[in-house]
């Protein structure tokens, strides 16, 4: 038997998971974009215990979803997983936030492009085939007309998260299919931290950071 407590945090959606063996048992979120993670997270962490009646210390790994998005959320998330990770003294388990995205998909054929909102015209995104095997990797790219259009002149390219709705406006191909108001979720992290954690492929709590893909730049405050 294998509980992992599974935590999202890399955009404005706050979501946690409760699986057994790969398999969710609870499940709360709350998507808020004034970001209430701080506030909400360890309190989603304890109802999620509650409601499947597992205890903190049956708890097998943490599982946390590591990047890219949000540097603030990353932060607090992964700070949390951190924590809990040593004082349970169990692994930590990192999980590919744009694949666990990418999992929200289910097609037969075609291509899926998971992707995040970054400034301006950029996002972070990733590429993968119908069986959600990545076929090109993560990167922080500036969006214009032609991306994309290696996949979009073969077949249907399915983009999915809250970069989507700035691709819209830009991207405009008859292949491109847009799967609108979806953000990363707890859920679809659990199969992929169970499968980890059966092969050992843990991280080391004391250093390991989120995947930030770009370094962090303060914006100054509004007048």
């Amino acid at each position: 038997m294998s509980f992992i407590l599974c935590l999202e945090t890399s955009t404005t959606n706050c979501s946690v998971a409760l699986s057994k063996e790969g398999k969710a048992l609870a499940l709360k979120e709350d998507n808020n974009a004034n970001y209430s993670h701080a506030e909400s997270l360890h309190l989603f962490i304890d109802k999620v215990l509650k409601e499947a009646n597992v205890d903190k210390k049956e708890l097998d790994a943490i599982a946390i979803s590591k990047g890219p998005g949000s540097y603030t959320g990353l932060r607090i998330g992964v700070s949390a997983a951190k924590g809990l990770s040593y004082a349970l003294q169990i692994p930590l388990i990192s999980v590919s936030t744009l694949k666990a995205l990418a999992l929200q998909v289910i097609v037969e054929e075609g291509m899926i492009v998971p992707m995040l909102d970054a400034r301006r015209l950029e996002v972070y995104s990733a590429v993968f085939d119908s069986s959600h095997h990545l076929k090109r990797n993560i990167e922080a790219q500036i969006l214009d007309e032609h991306s994309f259009s290696e996949y979009l002149k073969e077949e249907k390219v399915y983009f999915i998260g809250n970069g989507v709705k700035k691709t819209k406006e830009i991207i405009k191909h008859s292949n491109a299919e847009y799967i609108v108001g979806k953000l990363p979720s707890a859920a679809q992290m659990c199969q992929l931290a169970y499968d980890k954690h059966k092969i050992g492929d843990i991280e080391d709590v004391a250093y390991f950071e989120p995947f930030y893909l770009k370094d962090f730049i303060a914006l100054k405050p509004k007048s």
